[in-house]
Formats: C-alpha cells, sequence, structure tokens
C-alpha cells in the first residue's frame, strides 16, 4: 500500500515510457537518486531525498532535506531558528566524529574535508546556511541533516566537486557516519548547553558576585532598620544586608556548577535506540575525548546510552538551577530598588545610578531600569523552566521529542541570565551609593529599637513602650520614661542599634 502511493508523488518524469523498456523504469523507481541534477536555469540546482526531487538555492550549501523541512515548518520566522551555539556544537561534534570515523577507516581525504567544513560551521563563516526553526521534529532530525548537508556540499566544493552531487562525500555516508538524529542532537544540545554556561552564564553570575561583594564591603559600618514582613525590624548593617545578596549568587553558581557533569555526559555512539548500531567499539569514547579537546571542557561518554537519549534528566537539572539563580535575582533585584524607591516619598535609603529619561510624560523622573530588566529576566527563565520541565518528563520509550524546544530555552536561560547579570553589575550595583542622612532618620524614628529592652524590663512592657510610642506619635525613649518602667540613662544605656547587631 504505502510503495504504490509513493509512485503517485514520484517526479512525472520517471512516470513517461521508457525507450528502453519497462525494466529501465522499474530500475529508476527501487534506485535512491544518488546524484543531483545542476539546474542550467534560474538561481538553483535540483536535489533529491528519498520522496523525490526539491529545488535548493544555489548559493546555499544546505540540500533537499533542510528545504523539505522550510517548507513544512513555517513556524515563527527567522526569530525562531535553531539557536547558533547548537550549530556551532554540532560543528564539533561532526569534526570530532569525522576524525575518530578516519581513525576506523574513513577515507582522510574526504574525513578531512569533512573536518574543513565543519571548523567553518564552528567559527560561524556558515551560518546563513542553517536556516530551519527550532520548531520540527522533536528528535532534531531535520537540523542534524541540516548540518550533515552542508559540511558535505562544502567539503565536495572543497574537493572539487559539484554542489548537490553528494560525490564525493555523502551527508549521510560519511558526515553522519556512525551516527543518527538520536544520538547526535542530543550530543550537540549538551556541547552547546556547557559552552554557554562557562562563556556566558558562570562570568556573568561572578562579575555580579563580585560587585555585590564589593558593596557589602563598603557598607559595613553603616547601620539601619531591618524589615521583615515590610515592617520594621531591628538593625542591621547595609553591609550585612548586601552580605546576603553574594551568599546567593555565591550558592547560585555552585548549583550551576553542581549540575555540571551530567551535562558533560554525551549520548554520541548510542545511535538510533541507545545500543549503538552502526558504530565501531570505542567511537562513543574516542568522539567524547575529540569533543573535550576540541572545548577544553571535560566531556565524556554516557556510561548509560538508553537514558541519554530517552531523558534529559541533565538539562531539566541545569535549568532547575538556573531557575533558583532567577529567583535570587528577582528578590536581590527587588530589594535593591524599593531601597531606592523615591527620591522623596519613597524608602530612599540607597541612591542608583540615573543612566536615563525614565519617562515621555514627566520630566526629571528616573527609574531603577536595570532592576527592571532584571526581573523581567527573572521571569522569563522561570516560564522556560516550565517549558522545560514538560518536555524533560515527555520522554516516551526509547526517545525523548522535545529536544529542540528545551535546548531552545536552556540556552536562552543561560544567555539572558549571564547578561543580564553583567549588566546589573556594571549600569547598577558599581554606582550604588547609601543615603546616610536618609537610613540614620527612618532607623532614629524605628519602634523596634525597643527590642532591646527586653532583656531588662520584659516582652510585656517593651511591647507596651511600643504601642504607646506608636498610638500618640512620640518616641520610645519619651514612652519609657513616662510610663515610669526605666530612667533616661538605662534607656540611652540599653538601647544602642550599634549593640544590636550580633550575638553578645
Amino acid at each position: 500500500m504505502y510503495r504504490s502511493l509513493r509512485i503517485l508523488v514520484l517526479p512525472s518524469r520517471l512516470l513517461q515510457p521508457s525507450p528502453l523498456g519497462p525494466a529501465c523504469v522499474a530500475c529508476a523507481l527501487r534506485r535512491p537518486p544518488i546524484a543531483a541534477r545542476m539546474a542550467s536555469q534560474g538561481s538553483f540546482r535540483i536535489e533529491y531525498d528519498t520522496f523525490g526531487e526539491l529545488k535548493v538555492p544555489s548559493d546555499k550549501y544546505y540540500g533537499a532535506q533542510t528545504v523539505r523541512s522550510t517548507l513544512n515548518f513555517k513556524i515563527g520566522g527567522v526569530t525562531e531558528r535553531m539557536p547558533i551555539p547548537v550549530i556551532k556544537a554540532f560543528g564539533i561534534f561532526k569534526r570530532a566524529a569525522a576524525e575518530v570515523n578516519q581513525d576506523y577507516g574513513l577515507d582522510p581525504k574526504i574525513a578531512g574535508a569533512i573536518m574543513k567544513a565543519a571548523d567553518e560551521v564552528i567559527d560561524g563563516k556558515l551560518n546563513d546556511h542553517f536556516p530551519l526553526v527550532v520548531w520540527q521534529t522533536g528528535s532534531g532530525t531535520q537540523t542534524n541533516m541540516n548540518v550533515n548537508e552542508v559540511i558535505s556540499n562544502r567539503a565536495i566544493e572543497i574537493l572539487g566537486g559539484k554542489l548537490g552531487s553528494k560525490d564525493p562525500v555523502h551527508p549521510n555516508d560519511h558526515v553522519n557516519k556512525s551516527q543518527s538524529s538520536n544520538d547526535s542532537f542530543p550530543t550537540a544540545m549538551h556541547i552547546a548547553a556547557a559552552t554557554e554556561v562557562h562563556e556566558v552564564l558562570l562570568p556573568g553570575l561572578q562579575k555580579l558576585h563580585d560587585a555585590l561583594d564589593a558593596k557589602s564591603k563598603e557598607f559595613a559600618q553603616i547601620i539601619k532598620i531591618g524589615r521583615t514582613h515590610t515592617q520594621d525590624a531591628v538593625p542591621l548593617t547595609l553591609g550585612q544586608e548586601f552580605s546576603a545578596y553574594v551568599q546567593q549568587l555565591k550558592y547560585g553558581m555552585a548549583r550551576i556548577k553542581a549540575a555540571l557533569p551530567r551535562v558533560y555526559e554525551l549520548a554520541a555512539g548510542g545511535t538510533a535506540v541507545g545500543t549503538g548500531l552502526n558504530t565501531r567499539i570505542g567511537f562513543a569514547e574516542k568522539v567524547a575525548a575529540k569533543v573535550a579537546t576540541l572545548t577544553g571542557l571535560p566531556f565524556v561518554t554516557a556510561p548509560n546510552k538508553f537514558e541519554a537519549l530517552a531523558a534529559h534528566d541533565a538539562l531539566v537539572e541545569l535549568s532547575g538551577a538556573m531557575n533558583t539563580v532567577a529567583c535570587s535575582l528577582m528578590k536581590i533585584a527587588n530589594d535593591i530598588r524599593f531601597l531606592g524607591s523615591g527620591p522623596r516619598s519613597g524608602l530612599g535609603e540607597l541612591i542608583l545610578p540615573e543612566n536615563e529619561p525614565g519617562s515621555s510624560i514627566m520630566p526629571g523622573k528616573v527609574n531603577p531600569t536595570q532592576c527592571e530588566a532584571v526581573t523581567m529576566v527573572a521571569a522569563q527563565v522561570m516560564g522556560n523552566h516550565v517549558a522545560v520541565t514538560v518536555g524533560g518528563s515527555n520522554g516516551h520509550f526509547e526517545l525523548n521529542v522535545f529536544k529542540p524546544m528545551i535546548i531552545k530555552n536552556v540556552l536562552n536561560s543561560a544567555r539572558l541570565l549571564g547578561d543580564v547579570s553583567v549588566s546589573f553589575a556594571d549600569n547598577c550595583v558599581v554606582g550604588i551609593q547609601a543615603n546616610i542622612e536618609r537610613i540614620n532618620k527612618l532607623m532614629s524614628e524605628s519602634l523596634m529599637l525597643v527590642t532591646a529592652l527586653n532583656p531588662h524590663i520584659g516582652y510585656d512592657k517593651a511591647a507596651k513602650i511600643a504601642k504607646t510610642a506608636h498610638k500618640n506619635g512620640s518616641t520610645l525613649k519619651e514612652t519609657a520614661i513616662e510610663l515610669g518602667y526605666l530612667t533616661a540613662e538605662q534607656f540611652d544605656e540599653w538601647v544602642k542599634p550599634k549593640d544590636m547587631l550580633g550575638p553578645k
């Protein structure tokens, strides 16, 4: 049944009577096309896949399967294309595979051309030849073939052949040798994720950590009122308050690093379902070692290829760590913008850098825009993690088919968090100043300084002082003396903010 349907969609020229007889027609129907006809008219060439012929732009290195994907998945446009870090990661993997395949007998001339073409992919020289969107097959097969076709045609060109001929370098037989999309794409996912974490995310977080740490030390002697439940609490230093932000960033980086060992495990060598069909013994280990050499990162072969294909728990874990960082940044940015609210009607304890006009109607208004950018990024990362969680939970049997969506969101989170951390550090944190006058005023007026009296007069009497002072609009000292609970000298001796900053 399926064979007869396939014949109906074959090019009409194959169904015309042949001067050489029916046997020749039958032969043409059975034989998969292994060469392409170069178009002599127009700006395209004709290439084939197993479904028939397609027009391919003459100036592109991709082939028929890529074109077919652009026809079948017109979803989202240019902004939804496969992230370039994935393409670069594929270049690294294909180069490593070609080098290992050469060790196993691949013609050195072919392997060398593949490696040269893959290097151009790694260097970003061929980015215009990867038009496919994320929203395609969930295994990423179309993107794997896009890479195979581009490297194949570029290698053919390097060797002096004709684009689209698949000769002497075939996209499947040579570029994809000992591979399946099912292990190639998750391998590229892990290479891309680990690289982005090391090149963008961790450096960004470290920069923000260091900027906050510097402020924590700068503000170490500034005593201010603390707040719990958004209400007045007991004193602490502004440096202590900032030290919490520093510790959050320190833990965040530790969580990211703790997730990386599983990301370093590569699926390459598992092929279609994890068994390693059509590979050679040792291929997986050698490819992982080559990738480690090319990237400088400690990649190893996954100990269980079935898990590496069927699940993406490692990337869900990494996304979860980034989600935690997003929670931290949301809290930090909100604290800083609220502490800087004003300049006259807010808390006003911090003076934030003034970077740009804040309103199109209110002259002179300046807003905490860097804090707002941080909180928006945090919200996006939280949303990304929801998508990654859903995708990671939907690995069915031997293959998870949410791979492109998962890596798109993981990479987006890593890039956004890294970039916004640098922006926040450079354009806000390093320029934060303490408003000493405002800090002292708010602290001196706080009713919660009464907590220092607990050991001397007891909780109940201290509470009555605070409530009476609040009701009458008087100071704690005035009220305490009026109620007869202590003398002025005792109040001055016992209520000292600088003595309320830690254990006795």
